[in-house]
């Protein structure tokens, strides 16, 4: 059985004026966009916007890296909330099975000729049971790669493979039900590791309404989570708030703002789909530029912020489109004020056309250049 999250939630499919974003291939939620919604194109206004912020990036990467990557190491330390000062973070998530995370993080390191900073992994509220562990943060496999990563744990209020009575919702979390035989255990858990580690409760939670209940259901189990951690003393978390990024939830992704004493970072996940999601193609800047204003405007202008799943599909008309997406990423980074951290999402989606994962030497190489820059190399101690 995979050690990592079996199945990916239900996601919508956007418009492609506000980034794109995942989708279940089979059937839609009721109250989901319509079919000729789903293959909308750019309007010609956010075309031109589009390019303007392609050609802007592009000026910046030539004139090289920002004034702040400069500096002593001492300078660069990070802070008390893992955020890198001069630079930001590289990290992905890398398929794997139960127990070989270690050496899968070795391989794609190789590949990509660095070490990564943040390593990220999946995790649901089962118990443990014989040999279920995915339940379990920390496990040995994860603390074996904690002792030289940063470590980005998501925690998901489901019971994968469980019985529809075995899920946990919202309500129940925010209630305290699951405080001791789940909650409870896994802070003392994380209290026990010592060093501080990225903790996400229901990544990209404004795809898992009304299943798991309502936003303030989210925000109350949130909050109760928190709280519980604290009260037992776990302060080596450092709260991360991961939402899709599809302006199409902009209403119910406010909603579910915990508020800025709950959170500190704010997390996206956006991609370029193209024939996954019947889209065109985007850039990376496209990708990326709207979700981040809009975030910056509407639930934070300073908490740092992280591109916690990015990636690319191919277009098999132009092998090399795909290592071409990925050269930009320096240049569109140093341009996205605030963005600390930046992880590839390196595997495939459901669905015809839907691998995301690197497709050939061309685009291994090319990450391997852009993950290169001193940008995304700041010192992790």
């Amino acid at each position: 059985m995979r050690f990592n999250r079996p199945h990916r939630p239900f996601r919508r499919t956007p418009s492609t004026t506000g980034g794109q974003h995942r989708k279940e291939p089979h059937q839609e939620r009721p109250g989901g966009p319509s079919a000729s919604g789903r293959r909308r194109l750019l309007i010609t206004s956010a075309t031109v916007v589009s390019a303007v912020l392609v050609a802007a990036f592009a000026l910046r990467d030539a004139s090289g890296p920002d004034s702040g990557a400069a500096g002593s190491k001492a300078d660069c330390r990070p802070t008390a909330l893992l955020e890198p000062p001069c630079g930001a973070w590289f990290g992905a998530f890398v398929p794997h099975e139960r127990d070989d995370l270690p050496e899968k993080v070795r391989a794609y390191e190789k590949r990509v000729g660095r070490e990564l900073d943040i390593v990220y992994t999946y995790h649901d509220m089962s118990l443990p049971s014989g040999t279920r562990r995915e339940g379990q943060l920390l496990t040995p496999e994860e603390r074996r790669v904690g002792e030289d990563h940063l470590l980005l744990l998501s925690w998901e209020s489901k019971w994968w493979g469980g019985t529809e009575r075995q899920q946990p919702n919202w309500k129940q979390i925010a209630s305290g039900e699951l405080d001791d035989k789940v909650i409870d255990v896994q802070a003392r858990r994380i209290k026990d590791y010592g060093k501080k580690v990225f903790l996400s409760f229901d990544l990209e939670m404004d795809t898992r309404t009304p299943a798991s209940g309502t936003p303030t259901d989210y925000v109350n189990a949130y909050r109760h989570i928190h709280d519980r951690f604290r009260a037992l003393g776990v302060d080596n978390v450092v709260w991360t708030w991961i939402t899709t990024g599809y302006l199409d939830h902009a209403d119910e992704i406010k909603k579910m703002y915990p508020g800025d004493d709950y959170v500190d970072w704010v997390g996206y996940n956006q991609y370029n789909y193209y024939r996954c999601h019947d889209a065109g193609w985007l850039s990376f800047a496209q990708t990326q530029a709207a979700t981040h204003d809009w975030i910056r405007a509407n639930i934070s202008d300073d908490k740092p912020l992280m591109l916690s799943e990015f990636g690319t599909a191919t277009d098999a008309n132009r092998p090399q489109r795909q290592a071409e997406w990925y050269a930009q990423v320096p240049g569109v980074l140093k341009g996205l004020d605030g963005v600390k951290a930046a992880l590839q999402w390196n595997y495939r989606d459901p669905g015809p056309h839907c691998n995301l994962a690197l497709a050939n030497d061309a685009a291994w190489d090319s990450l391997r250049k852009a993950v290169a820059d001193p940008y995304l190399n700041q010192p992790l101690r």
